[in-house]
Formats: C-alpha cells, sequence, structure tokens
C-alpha cells in the first residue's frame, strides 16, 4: 500500500483527495494537517510515503514544512509533492530547491492525481519536460555563479551527459533517443547519478544539473 498525508487548510479539498485516493486499491490515506506544524508532526508520526502539501496554509507553510521534512535524515524516504492553485506559483521553484519532488495544481484530473501519486513512490519527479524547462529559466534569472556539487567528480562521462540531458528537461525515453540507447540503460544511468550525487528523486537532479553548471541557460533554446 502507497501511504498518503494530506496538508492542506482547506477541509473540502483534503476530504476530495482522500475519497478519491482511498478509492484505489493500493492507496491508503493515514492522516490529514491543516497546517505546516501539524504536517511535520504527523510526518515523524506516521511516516508516509508521500504527502501532499499545500504551499499556503497558516502557521507554518508548506514550504518551511517541506523544509524541516527534506532535511530530517530520519524522513529521507518521505516524497512531498506541493499543491498548488496555478501551475506557475512564483513558490514551485523554491519549493523545488526545499526538496519537494514535484508539484500538482488543485484542479487536476481525478486519474492524473492518482498517476502522479504512483509515480513519485516510485522515484519519478512529478515535472513535464515543459515546466522543468520553464524551471530552469527560473534558476537561468536568479542563478549565482556554479558552485561545487559533492559526489560530481565521481560521475563518469556519460552519467554527466545523463545529468544534463535530464536537467534540460528529457525523459528516459528521449535520452535514450538521443544517446541512442535503450531506455532501460538511460533509466540505469540516471539511477546511478542519483546515487552518487545522492539526490532524493529526478527533481532533484535537475536542481543539481543546474547550480553545478552542467546545464547553461542557452541549451535551452
Amino acid at each position: 500500500m502507497i501511504r498518503v498525508l494530506l496538508a492542506d487548510d482547506q477541509l473540502l479539498v483534503r476530504a476530495g483527495f482522500r475519497a478519491l485516493l482511498d478509492a484505489q486499491p493500493d492507496i491508503e490515506v493515514v492522516g490529514e494537517a491543516a497546517d505546516g506544524e501539524e504536517a511535520v508532526a504527523l510526518v515523524r508520526e506516521l511516516a508516509p510515503d508521500l504527502t501532499l502539501m499545500d504551499i499556503r496554509m497558516p502557521l507554518v507553510d508548506g514550504l518551511a514544512a517541506t523544509r524541516r521534512i527534506t532535511s530530517d535524515p530520519q524522513l529521507r524516504a518521505v516524497r512531498v509533492v506541493m499543491l498548488t492553485t496555478f501551475e506557475l506559483d512564483e513558490y514551485v521553484f523554491e519549493a523545488l530547491r526545499s526538496g519537494a519532488s514535484g508539484f500538482l495544481v488543485k484542479d487536476t484530473e481525478p486519474d492524473e492525481l492518482v498517476r502522479a501519486v504512483r509515480a513519485v513512490v516510485d522515484g519519478d519527479a512529478l515535472l513535464s519536460p515543459g515546466v522543468t524547462r520553464r524551471l530552469i529559466k527560473e534558476f537561468a534569472a536568479r542563478s549565482k555563479e556554479p558552485t561545487g556539487i559533492e559526489g560530481l567528480a565521481e560521475l563518469t562521462e556519460r552519467e554527466r551527459e545523463v545529468m544534463a540531458l535530464v536537467g534540460i528537461g528529457l525523459s528516459n525515453e528521449e535520452i535514450a533517443r538521443r544517446l541512442v540507447v535503450s531506455p532501460l540503460t538511460a533509466k540505469t544511468h540516471v539511477s546511478r547519478t542519483m546515487v552518487k550525487l545522492g539526490a532524493r528523486d529526478r527533481a532533484q537532479l535537475v536542481v543539481l544539473a543546474y547550480e553545478s553548471g552542467l546545464v547553461r541557460p542557452g541549451w535551452l533554446g
């Protein structure tokens, strides 16, 4: 079972998500929180696989709560997906830097919500290539000079190439076509790169690709 925690200050939103997710044979909502403080406490108590976290909440907002969760070594296995009203929410950029595995708009289609929960728990980032490219443009606009990333020197030349392709928003299938390898080989390279860099998931790998300088703004076209 995929165990999910819902964190949103709107009762109706939580009720709707709970009804949809609990109807799935492989998903169980194990708790609900109305603010970030409560969300962090319940994550520590219940250790869910995934937390759906509203960005804007009273007392402690979703960004601060996400940072607390993702910075706690004991909660490393917990994935956080941010809930936002608009796809281009100004806080989405900061959410990914805070350790979120992606984001969903609250009016997403029911089937997409269920697919997203399963995908993130499987280790995928909830970011479409188009969204990834927009986020990298945000990095470009706000960036400082590239910094040294721990573990970068351990990557092979192919792993660096794969990391850069992940950074510009390519899927495993697109990477496979670009490098003329099988999708399974591409996925293996991505997985090994994340392990060497200690990246929680694909979303963090995108952040590291840009901050290390492997991805440059000019690549976006």
